[in-house]
């Protein structure tokens, strides 16, 4: 083909089928996984970049470009925003699925991200919440569609899977990593809205390698695969405009009126992700295309999403809570070298990616007498509970709350926390698509996000009350009940072993 041809093409739309089992072009996995990796690793550094700094920025000073919040206020208020990212995150996958296609959901998904990042580079107030809104739908649309078009770079049989899966988890903890670090030196030495910038900056290259890649992204199509009949989308865009703009302005009216105040949206965040599973649960128990052995299956599925709740409703607490006890009770010099608060949160993504493949190799090394899946998501959260139990040695014999603890206490508590999540996250996951019911295979991370969005709102109940309790209440109350969760899931194995087949 010319030169001057191939300048007026328009660009290839990449193929449905997955790529040639010989496309081993990024260590051995397709091309593509490198385009999606990279794309998280962004993701994931402006997403856990800005909340690291989040917590600490609503808690300090107007004076010095804060929001002033009290601290159990500004953990509240972010427990909820994590609340609306995961909500949203179970109508981006629909929207997927019936109007957009994954990869436009996934662009478009970014494009919002980055705007809500730039909006809340602005010094003010109202731009930071114009901001978070606009990321809690970006991350909606982006973070449930990149995983399967992960799984969509393979042919069912490829055994590269797995390894591909482990290289896309490795990518989402260098952003969890890395993204603190740059923001959180940004927020404590230039201010927290140069913070933000970096997280837009950050999401943008992702972007911009992502459109650079599209070539690769072999296994997805570029509209959607199970599109709703044309007048039957037209109609849906139209009540999705149209509920966006009625909800919009009764916010609005009642938030002028006094009524929608901030307390009250977190109660209602609060509210919705409690009775969203609840009433996916009874569908599918309900639902007539729903077999009497998928329906068995379903009630061990309920208790360990109850345990996935457990420990989210700690893990997101490295966010918040431990992030506001770093910044007021914990020492920020390790070997003279001072550094920000919000680099604590570093420590959960470098724990993640160098304990992942050891645990991987473990369970490798033990095949058929490694863990049953519930005991491994049991350890998980029991590791959470410790994690709080652990802080409650140095908080305790205080006269007041101006004691300062040596970093080691918090990082050893991430140490936990990351090791659990490496224990839970990825049986959970396997688990869920594992026991979900045929007819429901397609929302499986609908009902991951569900449990996500109910730790939050549970937390965003529970974080109100830092500060009006000693801190080694708080988190010995917190820590034993996780570990105590832990337990009677482990207590529960031999029934669950019975009744997850074929979950091994």
């Amino acid at each position: 083909m010319s030169r001057t041809t191939a300048e007026h093409d328009p660009p290839a739309e990449p193929s449905a089928e997955p790529p040639p089992g010989d496309d081993r072009a990024f260590l051995g996995q397709p091309r593509g996984l490198l385009t999606l990796s990279g794309l998280e690793v962004w993701e994931r550094f402006s997403f856990l970049g800005m909340q690291a700094i989040l917590v600490l920025y609503f808690a300090d000073s107007v004076a010095h470009d804060g929001m002033g919040m009290d601290p159990a206020t500004a953990a509240s208020v972010s427990a909820a925003y994590g609340t609306l990212v995961y909500l949203v995150s179970v109508a981006g996958g629909w929207l997927a699925d019936r109007i957009l296609g994954s990869y436009r959901a996934v662009l478009w998904g970014g494009v919002l991200i980055a705007c809500g990042h730039y909006a809340m580079a602005v010094p003010a107030a109202g731009m930071t919440w114009a901001g978070l809104g606009l990321i809690s739908a970006g991350t909606g649309l982006l973070k449930p569609n990149v995983a399967s078009m992960v799984g969509k770079l393979y042919r069912t049989e490829d055994e590269r899977r797995d390894a591909g899966f482990a290289l896309y988890y490795m990518a989402i903890n260098v952003g969890a990593f890395t993204g603190p670090l740059i923001t959180g030196w940004l927020g404590d030495h230039r201010g927290w809205h140069w913070g933000f910038s970096a997280a837009a900056v950050g999401m943008t290259l992702g972007l911009v390698q992502y459109v650079l890649g599209r070539r690769h992204l072999a296994g997805r199509e570029a509209s959607a695969e199970y599109a709703l009949e044309p007048a039957a989308m037209r109609r849906a865009v139209l009540l999705i405009v149209a509920g966006l703009v009625v909800a919009a302005a009764l916010a609005g009216l009642l938030a002028a009126t006094g009524w929608l105040t901030m307390d009250r949206f977190v109660d209602l965040l609060t509210l919705i992700s409690v009775i969203a599973p609840v009433v996916y649960f009874a569908v599918m128990f309900r639902s007539p295309r729903v077999t009497a052995e998928e329906r068995r299956r379903l009630r061990p599925y309920v208790v360990l999403f109850l345990a996935s709740v457990v420990f989210n409703f700690i893990l997101f607490q490295a966010y918040s809570t431990m992030m506001l006890l770093a910044s007021e009770n914990a020492r920020t010099e390790i070997l003279g070298y001072h550094f920000p608060a919000s680099w604590y949160a570093s420590a959960l993504g470098a724990f993640e990616v160098a304990l992942a493949p050891v645990v991987a190799a473990v369970w490798a090394r033990m095949g058929t007498r490694q863990p049953h899946a519930s005991n491994k998501i049991a350890f998980g959260v029991v590791l959470g509970g410790l994690s709080f139990l652990l802080m409650v040695l140095p908080t305790t014999g205080h006269g007041g709350d101006s004691y300062e603890m040596a970093a080691w206490w918090i990082v050893g508590s991430y140490l936990l926390l990351g090791l659990g999540d490496v224990l839970l996250e990825t049986s959970g996951m396997s688990a869920t698509t594992k026991l979900a019911p045929k007819a429901f295979a397609g929302q499986t991370m609908a009902l991951w996000f569900l449990s996500l969005a109910l730790a939050n709102g549970i937390q965003a109940q529970v974080v109100k009350v830092y500060g009006e309790v000693s801190h080694p209440a708080y988190f010995g109350v917190n820590g034993g009940v996780a570990v105590v969760a832990g337990v009677a899931v482990i207590a529960l194995a031999p029934w669950l072993r019975r009744t997850m087949h074929p979950v091994h």
